[in-house]
């Protein structure tokens, strides 16, 4: 009895040790987490493809945090898969799901009891993959070009992130076949043109490249029935791809050198009745198009188009 009493004793100073040899500002954020008496707590839903201890595998962070400074507390720390053996920790830049038009949408990440990132080598491209990679993030690195085999025979791909690198062209067939993938996260990079995409993509983000109208093939939406985020801002598009599925929420085009537009870009010129409900996010601003001159475009919106109207 006096022994268990003792190990308990020993294990409480062990903890108040250990605290309190934390830097000043660390200790004190911890201290701001634990839960207090009258605290209450919400249980959120969790999707099909959150992480967890299982899975954690399908993860593969390929990301250069080198030169990345402090983005403050806005991941938690867990491990997860890496294809490089890890030379020191840093703070990982987080993204948060898109809910308010933005000319710098970004994605959540699956939820996770925490995340724990390690420097990577400057990757020039992409390495081979595990079969099993359901997550693969590629972020601050220098790869210039997507080739058709880096993702041959990923069918269980889910999320791509291939954010601020040097990409200037994709092989029309490296995404074609991940019948998996659900979004596809471009921005910042050098792309002129789109390669043939899967239908169910449901996010894509391309903004901050050289994307112009011709790199976009015909129709290349239409088949995307799943689409429900689009963000081709601070490109060079001249006028709005199309058609666009019923699927989508959000699109956002601003800072664009859109100056027309189709009268059936958004709505069915025939169809006065339909309404497109789902559809309430469109980002025009910083066009030279005056929207004004196109109403029969958007009739069917249940909001217009944030933009210039004179």
């Amino acid at each position: 009895m006096r022994l268990l009493a003792f190990l308990s004793l020993l294990a409480l100073v062990l903890q108040e040790t250990g605290t309190a040899s934390l830097p000043r500002k660390e200790r004190k954020r911890r201290e701001e987490q634990m839960p207090r008496e009258g605290d209450s707590f919400e249980v959120l839903p969790l999707r099909n493809d959150v992480l967890n201890p299982d899975n954690y595998g399908e993860v593969i962070d390929l990301s250069n945090y080198e030169e990345l400074t402090d983005y403050g507390d806005q991941l938690p720390e867990v491990k997860m898969t890496s294809l490089a053996p890890a030379t020191s920790i840093s703070p990982a830049k987080s993204t948060t799901a898109p809910g308010t038009p933005s000319s710098n949408p970004t994605m959540t990440r699956p939820t996770t009891a925490g995340l724990l990132l390690s420097s990577q080598p400057n990757h020039e491209d992409i390495p081979p993959l595990p079969r099993r990679t359901a997550y693969l993030y590629a972020r601050f690195n220098r790869i210039s070009r997507i080739r058709a085999e880096d993702f041959k025979g990923l069918t269980k791909l889910k999320r791509i992130d291939l954010s601020n690198n040097l990409i200037s062209s994709i092989d029309n067939d490296a995404f074609r076949l991940l019948h998996a993938l659900q979004d596809l996260i471009l921005p910042e990079n050098q792309l002129e043109a789109l390669p043939v995409l899967p239908s169910g993509i449901e996010f894509l983000d391309v903004r901050l490249n050289r994307l112009q109208s011709s790199g976009i093939q015909p129709a290349a939406f239409r088949a995307m029935e799943k689409l429900q985020f689009l963000y081709l801002s601070d490109n060079l598009l001249d006028s709005i791809p199309g058609p666009l599925p019923l699927s989508l929420r959000s699109v956002h085009l601003q800072n664009n050198l859109i100056e027309t537009m189709q009268r059936d870009v958004f709505c069915d010129p025939e169809e006065h009745k339909h309404t497109r409900r789902q559809l309430e996010d469109i980002r025009l601003d910083g066009n030279p198009i005056n929207l004004s001159l196109f109403p029969s475009a958007y009739f069917c919106l249940p909001r217009l188009p944030i933009g210039r109207f004179t």
